[in-house]
């Protein structure tokens, strides 16, 4: 596909660089490109702003770093653009100084959770593995504006194997998600070697790359870049659209280069007030989504991180969004709304409550209709009897190789094989109370 829109030819000719037609699908042509300063986003978009405008947009830049591709730029209504939804992803605003109090410049606590360089352990079976520090374009709303464009933390080799070195000492780890900054950003050789030395830790069953290369720069899902990842399946790949103008042709060949691949593809959105905080654009973009094999996966609430403010929306929102998904689409168009806990608590799950209540032996639920009906249990339920020996069980478990590990949390206390009985927490007063009687 070679089809170039008239706001990207004249982008193209307005960059020179003794510029051919190609030359605009050449993803490093690309990131050569990529504009990084006031004047020459004015040059390319052909707007110009105001000299308060330019001074605010300045300060901004003191902190947070500006990159955004052509290709990304040419998306954007330049007779809008104060409202487009690309240029108030891509582009400065003095907002992003206003630092309000919950405001945090590590809100997950990924560096806490961080057992070694470049891993953050949260989960029991899986890590994030942070591999790149640097994207083709800096997201406004990005949770990690703390380390993104930062060129002195840039992990080298030596730090990337003492990441793999803990993924080969830490055996529970069956589930790597590799991310940045945005790994492809990195050379083909150099996720070759990275994927090859995970391939050849016998716990890992699965690693995930988180990219938002086919939203900002599709190009970069080349053929060459194709072949090493079907040299290392199951390679699942989770994409990072917010917005249906997102998904252009170029974005669906990308797309259907890495699902013709047999590479899983999920989509993880960030509600964005300003931007996608409407029921109509969610419902487009899921469906545009599942329409290019693309499995929406998460919705997620905006995080706590510095300068982040003016794109919260209220959780009653995101709860409205939902409502307008479910029963009205596909349910696999449905992704789920989490909000990523302030402190490392991970994502937890806020929906829709759809159970209204419950008795000894019947449920009352409700529709996306507004339906109240009631699903009858069984009288009477036994569940068979359990020993707790799940490395031998001779009942219904059955599983090869099945391993007994001890229960995080909310599990602990449903768990046969654990004896807790309350989970509290360390600072709880009464618990003081008691220790000091």
């Amino acid at each position: 596909m070679n089809i170039y829109t008239s706001e990207q030819k004249e982008i193209a000719n307005k960059i020179g660089d003794n510029y051919q037609i190609s030359s605009w699908r050449d993803w490093k042509w690309q990131i050569r490109h990529s504009v990084r300063d006031v004047k020459t986003f004015e040059h390319l978009l052909g707007v110009t702003f105001t000299e308060d405008e330019i001074n605010d947009v300045e300060e901004t830049l003191r902190k947070f770093p500006l990159s955004i591709t052509p290709y990304y730029l040419s998306l954007i209504d330049k007779n809008n653009y104060a409202t487009d939804p690309i240029f108030r992803q891509s582009f400065p605003s003095p907002s992003e100084l206003v630092v309000s109090q919950c405001d945090h410049a590590d809100p997950l606590h990924e560096e806490a959770d961080s057992p070694a360089p470049g891993i953050t352990h949260r989960y029991p079976d899986r890590v994030l593995f942070h591999i790149s520090n640097v994207c083709s374009m800096y997201c406004r709303h990005c949770t990690r504006k703390r380390k993104v464009g930062d060129v002195d933390s840039i992990p080298d080799r030596e730090e990337i194997n003492k990441g793999l070195d803990y993924i080969r000492q830490t055996p529970v780890i069956r589930d790597v998600l590799l991310s940045g900054g945005d790994p492809l950003m990195l050379s083909d050789e150099y996720l070759d070697w990275i994927l090859t030395e995970l391939r050849t830790i016998p716990h890992v069953q699965v690693v995930r790359i988180g990219t938002r290369m086919p939203v900002v720069l599709p190009y970069r899902i080349t053929d060459s870049l194709i072949e090493v990842f079907k040299k290392h399946h199951p390679i699942w790949i989770n994409t990072h659209f917010n917005h249906p103008r997102e998904i252009t042709p170029s974005a669906k060949e990308s797309l259907a280069k890495l699902a013709n691949a047999g590479i899983p593809l999920g989509n993880q959105t960030v509600l964005l007030a300003g931007i996608n905080d409407c029921p109509h654009i969610i419902k487009a973009l899921v469906q545009k989504l599942v329409e290019n094999r693309v499995r929406p996966y998460y919705l997620y609430q905006c995080d706590l991180s510095e300068g982040l403010s003016h794109f919260r929306t209220t959780v009653g929102k995101g709860m409205e969004i939902m409502e307008s998904l479910i029963g009205h689409t596909s349910g696999f168009a449905v992704p789920t709304y989490v909000i990523d806990a302030p402190g490392g608590g991970g994502k937890i799950p806020v929906m829709p409550n759809y159970l209204i209540t419950l008795a000894t032996n019947k449920v009352v639920l409700r529709n996306y209709e507004g339906v109240i009906t009631s699903y009858q249990e069984p009288d009477s339920y036994e569940p068979v009897f359990c020993d707790r020996n799940c490395a031998d069980c001779k009942l219904h478990l059955n599983l090869d190789g099945a391993e007994e590990y001890e229960g995080i949390g909310i599990m602990r206390l449903l768990a046969d094989h654990d004896d807790t009985i309350s989970l509290t927490p360390e600072d709880n007063d009464r618990m003081k109370r008691r220790n000091n009687a």
